[in-house]
């Protein structure tokens, strides 16, 4: 990163950043010299972080996503104690794997609580702050399942999809008032919400050469994504280099959708 990118100084929430991909994109906003607020369900992630870079770089935050009031708490507190929010990075998601017939109402109701109804929690609280400033710009990790049909994957396709087209609708709305909103979408990628899916440790060849039992595409890279990819694709959208982007949805799969 480069002064050009203006970063630093700035201030970045990220959800979902105790782990996985989240906790790579609060590292590089954090190495690009953003002060960030690490937010996550479950504290331990974030607090190693804050741990890690100081309470001057990083602040570890406990929310739910799902709950606007503690959204808004926490939004309140974040101007408070650190100034007006530029960046904010949506990440925070959940996957319940699972074929339609055997779907539960609660894990139907998560998924959207969390995937889509967080995204919109956190992105009314602070798209009302950035567009009375005149700016800030909101990325939304989203996935490629949000465009191509999984099996097993419903709920969590369904749901991302729902905040995809939030984030661009969102973006249409206070797009002259200066604050971009976009998507980044990643297809398998090395974490732990990832590996729920494997068998061991490894990666399944099914990931990287396709399964024509589960109608999957392989990755034509033949590689599976690092954390550190996709957030390399958030940091870019959310700096002054991609100040004329906004409603950009930009597939991180290694092509494994052929951009479908």
């Amino acid at each position: 990163m480069t002064a050009a990118d203006g970063l630093s100084g700035r201030t970045a929430l990220v959800t979902g950043a105790g782990q996985g991909i989240g906790e790579a994109v609060a590292r590089a906003f954090a190495q690009a010299g953003a002060r960030v607020v690490a937010a996550d369900l479950a504290p331990a992630g974030v607090k190693a972080l804050a741990e890690e870079y100081g309470e001057s770089r990083v602040t570890a935050r406990t929310v739910d996503v799902a709950d606007a009031a503690a959204v808004e708490e926490l939004l309140t507190e974040v101007e408070r104690t650190l100034g007006p929010l530029d960046i904010l990075v949506n990440v925070a998601g959940v996957l319940r794997p699972a074929q339609v017939a055997e779907l539960t109402d609660a894990d139907w109701s998560r998924t959207f609580a969390v995937n889509t109804t967080g995204v919109m929690n956190t992105s009314r609280a602070a798209s009302r702050r950035m567009v009375a400033r005149g700016a800030g710009s909101i990325v939304t990790v989203g996935s490629n399942a949000a465009g191509v049909p999984r099996t097993g994957m419903a709920a969590y396709a369904a749901s991302k999809a729902a905040a995809t087209m939030f984030t661009k609708c969102l973006g249409l709305e206070i797009a002259r008032s200066g604050v971009r909103c976009n998507v980044v979408s990643p297809g398998s990628t090395d974490t732990a919400m990832q590996r729920q899916l494997w068998d061991g440790d490894e990666v399944p060849r099914g990931v990287i050469e396709g399964d024509p039992e589960s109608y999957r595409t392989g990755i034509p890279l033949g590689r599976i994504a690092a954390p550190a990819d996709v957030a390399e694709a958030v940091v870019f959208l959310a700096s002054d280099r991609a100040r004329h982007i906004t409603m950009h949805d930009l597939y991180v799969d290694g092509g494994a959708t052929l951009r479908a």
